[in-house]
């Protein structure tokens, strides 16, 4: 039974000594020294091999981060399942990179740094967590995780997702009709889904009309669903009052981009949640338990729907 790697060296060594403790029964072999291919039954990567055909006995490509909007998911063996990565990591870092722009958000910061640069002192209006409205779009793991986190901070929360799911205590939407609804009271927007040909160039104009005017975006999706020259145009007329972005498209983003230099925006690298890579092989391990004893996946991805 034989592991493949495909991806950063450096967490792979961390990976070889996790299961050589933990599950030493596994052969793990690191991309391109596959050894007999037909020993593979597991292949982690990021980016899988052109060709993998040549591995007859394939059973699971585990993707090594959250997304697998990467994929060419057509090009994939017919019989081959696909698991995304849940590790606490990826959580914990989604938590703490969408709560704290939320926060800022909330308490104008971004316009408290340009009266900074301007060296004018100007308090602002308060506004109760209660009276400030935070709409996700994306209600999944990561999405429920954090609108449950918000709550406790006493935020009006609710939560869009394409179809019905239900969430303890927070108001939940489903479906065209439910994304105009949620994008209604939404004066802070947060987009978490996946990226999908349903949700590719969803960010666009006429979702930013669906706001209340001034409502602010944070977007931890992926690049392609946002309409780069739209959120412009929403923050020049003031339709939306801020944004900030941590997924562009492309990435990197190229330095003579408008995105850069527009003063109701922040920018940061994709680091809002990245795998950690002790907690990514515990959670592999714990897959491939599950799938020796006929459990389900965490994390399996329904190919059809593409995540």
């Amino acid at each position: 039974m034989t592991l493949l790697y495909k991806s950063d060296p450096q967490r792979g060594q961390i990976w070889a000594r996790i299961f050589t403790e933990r599950m030493p029964e596994l052969r793990l072999r690191f991309w391109p020294d596959t050894g007999e291919a037909a020993q593979v039954r597991y292949l982690a990567a990021w980016e899988p091999p052109p060709d993998l055909s040549i591995f007859p006995n394939l059973e699971i490509v585990f993707g090594v981060g959250a997304g697998i909007d990467h994929l060419d998911l057509t090009a994939l063996p017919p019989g081959v399942r696909v698991v995304r990565m849940i590790e606490p990591g990826i959580r914990e870092g989604m938590l703490e990179y969408v709560s704290a722009g939320v926060l800022a958000l909330h308490r104008e910061l971004p316009q408290y740094l340009r009266q900074q640069r301007e060296r004018r002192w100007q308090p602002l209006p308060a506004v109760p967590a209660a009276r400030r409205r935070v709409g996700v779009l994306g209600i999944g793991e990561l999405g429920g995780a954090v609108l449950r986190h918000l709550r406790d901070y006493g935020f009006d929360c609710a939560g869009w997702s394409r179809s019905p799911r239900k969430l303890e205590g927070i108001a939940s939407f489903a479906g065209p009709a439910g994304l105009d609804a949620l994008l209604a009271r939404s004066d802070i927007l947060a987009c978490l889904l996946p990226l999908t040909e349903a949700t590719r160039g969803l960010l666009d104009a006429s979702l930013f009309a669906r706001l209340p005017r001034g409502a602010a975006l944070l977007q931890v999706g992926r690049g392609a669903q946002l309409v780069a020259a739209d959120l412009l145009a929403a923050l020049d007329s003031g339709q939306l009052g801020e944004a900030i972005l941590d997924v562009t498209d492309p990435e990197p983003l190229p330095p003579d981009d408008p995105l850069w230099r527009h003063p109701r925006l922040w920018l940061t690298p994709h680091i809002a949640s990245t795998t950690r890579a002790e907690g990514s092989a515990l959670a592999l391990l714990e897959n491939l338990r599950r799938h020796r004893a006929g459990a389900p996946l965490l994390g399996e991805v329904e190919r059809a729907r593409g995540y």
